[in-house]
């Protein structure tokens, strides 16, 4: 049986990929897999696989360049030697009074459940085809949910809602927030936190994974890593091990929950998102979730939103593809641009990338923010009409804002039609509500401040 993402000959066609933006030569690996591509048309995919995965564990045993290592380290140390800045706490954070940091942190709940609503009924598809649907039914530009009523059943057939919940989340059917797994793993995080304590470890993560996560709520990197961890290998080896996925955005959706109990602490949270993402990614994938995270963090005590981005880039190696990337959109004067022009430039610098890699998305998110400033529907609207990941991109966008402006600010007609509810298939979180998830994060908050306040230093040697 072929599954999706384990299928080998799937797992070499991106590994060539991976492999030349790494900057190695797949020459050799290209030729066997164009070979493979051609008995496809004979041969079934189940008689292909050994094939294909011996030039893909022939192709990932290749060392990564050494220039490359130098630039974009995976271990939390070498990345810290590389910031060029000594971390500083942010002292304005903890004085945040309790009913504050609460609706803070509910912001955050709320504002990511929304956005990745928003998005999640045309996930992958391309914003021209996202402009055409919205245009079918007088939706253009984006103001709202998504809506079926008066869309020609053509082009309804011809780009059909995504699979997974994609009807539940068209604005005639919204009851809840349905189940999406940029929300499982923000939730199981929270999970993370309560049962080990800030000074839990990547191997907490895997075991988290193994005994509340169902494997096929997980995809790409996440359930490569997945299958590598029920045989045994264990992280960092469980990112790396036959997994050509491991730089695109699986990490990234991770980051909130680590900056949601780190306000004002963006060094603290990227720490907590690096041990997360290891698990599943490096570099880039690993940069995504540690940026987003410190990001969160920031957005407690930083609104300006150029600021805010630069405190995420502190937490990330300055000549990594990743801050190079993000630089390119902070050197653009988005704020004063239509968001189609904006939209354009992302296409033309980073449209060769998949869908759902990190830094197409992360540098969409960056530019949705900045043309948002601040204000919730803009900012959602823009990083969903702007394709790739497109539920990713409007929770996390969403998240932010959710942060910056709180719960109270945020407008009822995208949070009322939550009904203050998510579903899930983790083991005890079905049915939770966002307010208690509130409650129960800002109680790690506290903890984690007061673990803080015991120490002049953190480091993940305490750990």
């Amino acid at each position: 049986m072929i599954i999706r993402y384990l299928d080998y000959v799937e797992r070499l066609e991106y590994e060539l990929i991976q492999r030349r933006d790494e900057g190695i030569d797949v020459q050799e690996a290209e030729t066997a897999f164009q070979k493979i591509k051609e008995q496809l048309k004979t041969q079934s995919a189940d008689s292909l696989q050994e094939e294909a995965k011996k030039v893909l564990i022939e192709l990932a045993a290749k060392p990564v360049p050494v220039e490359l290592m130098n630039r974009e380290p995976d271990l939390i140390v070498d990345i810290q030697k590389r910031l060029g800045h000594e971390e500083q706490a942010i002292a304005e954070a903890y004085g945040i009074d309790p009913d504050t940091l609460y609706d803070a942190i509910l912001g955050g709940w709320l504002g990511r459940a929304g956005g990745c609503l928003l998005g999640k009924p045309i996930e992958r598809y391309h914003r021209t085809v996202i402009r055409e649907m919205l245009e079918s039914n007088n939706e253009w530009p984006l103001k709202n949910y998504f809506t079926q009523v008066g869309m020609p059943k053509d082009l309804l057939k011809k780009y059909p809602w995504k699979r997974r919940w994609g009807l539940e989340s068209l604005r005639e059917n919204i009851q809840c927030m349905p189940e999406d797994d940029d929300l499982n793993y923000t939730m199981l995080n929270l999970h993370i936190l309560e049962t080990y304590g800030a000074g839990f470890s990547s191997e907490d993560v895997g075991s988290t994974w193994l005994n509340k996560l169902p494997v096929f709520e997980v995809f790409t990197a996440e359930r490569i890593a997945y299958q590598n961890l029920l045989n045994g290998i264990s992280p960092p080896q469980s990112a790396t091990h036959l997994n050509p996925f491991r730089e695109w955005i699986g990490a990234q959706i991770r980051a909130d929950l680590w900056g949601y109990v780190c306000p004002g602490n963006p060094g603290l949270a990227a720490e907590l998102a690096w041990r997360d993402a290891s698990v599943t990614h490096v570099r880039t994938g690993v940069y995504g979730e540690m940026f987003f995270a410190a990001v969160i963090a920031g957005a407690f005590i930083e609104k300006d939103i150029r600021k805010l981005i630069k405190m995420g880039l502190d937490q990330i190696p300055p000549q990594s593809r990743f801050s190079v990337a993000i630089e390119y959109v902070l050197k653009l004067p988005v704020e004063g641009m239509l968001w189609e022009e904006v939209a354009d430039l992302l296409y033309e610098q980073f449209g060769h990338y998949h869908w759902v890699h990190t830094i197409n998305n992360a540098a969409l998110t960056v530019a949705a923010l900045l043309h948002g400033q601040g204000d919730y529907e803009k900012t959602i609207t823009n990083a969903v009409m702007g394709g790739w990941d497109t539920d990713c991109n409007g929770a996390t966008s969403g998240s932010i804002v959710g942060v910056l402006i709180g719960a109270k600010a945020l407008p009822p007609k995208w949070i009322d039609p939550l009904k203050n509810q998510v579903r899930s298939s983790l083991g005890g979180f079905d049915n939770s509500t966002f307010s208690d998830l509130a409650s129960r994060t800002q109680a790690m908050a506290v903890g984690i401040r007061a673990d803080q306040d015991q120490s002049s230093h953190t480091s993940l040697d305490d750990f």
